[in-house]
């Protein structure tokens, strides 16, 4: 995986994984190193790194989130996300590698052959700072 700074790119694309993915907040803890997984780089997958702070209340999904910091810093040094979207770095856990590996099968034969950056479009942050996949949006928000 490479990690990237993350620029908003919206590329309307699919992604059916991450919606449905069933991770509790118990699964992540303050301390640990996760990806937050963007797209596809070179044959490889691509997101922001970031290490988890403390447990914050996610708004776009009215669940319970954490607060993420990202150590390239920028505009979003502290994000708020939903336990779906990350991907522990700091361990290997089966669930994180099952969903990996998912991604893995789903996007790498899709974009073989593309060497540059594919920014897969499935996130924004809002003005409160909360990281949001796009089967996450609300109107309005």
């Amino acid at each position: 995986m490479i990690p990237q700074p993350w620029t908003p790119r919206p590329t309307p694309a699919h992604d059916p994984l991450t919606p449905s993915r069933d991770v509790t907040h118990r699964h992540f803890q303050a301390g640990e190193q996760v990806i937050v997984l963007k797209g596809v780089a070179g044959g490889e997958l691509w997101g922001d790194v970031m290490r988890i702070v403390a447990p914050s209340w996610h708004t776009p999904t009215d669940e319970d989130g954490w607060r993420l910091r990202d150590a390239t810093g920028g505009a979003q040094t502290y994000v708020t996300a939903h336990p779906r979207y990350l991907v522990h770095l700091s361990r290997r856990c089966p669930d994180c590698l099952i969903y990996l590996r998912a991604m893995e099968d789903r996007l790498l034969p899709k974009y073989a052959g593309h060497d540059s950056l594919v920014d897969c479009g499935w996130y924004t942050v809002t003005a409160l700072n909360q990281l949001v996949h796009i089967a996450d949006a609300r109107s309005g928000r």
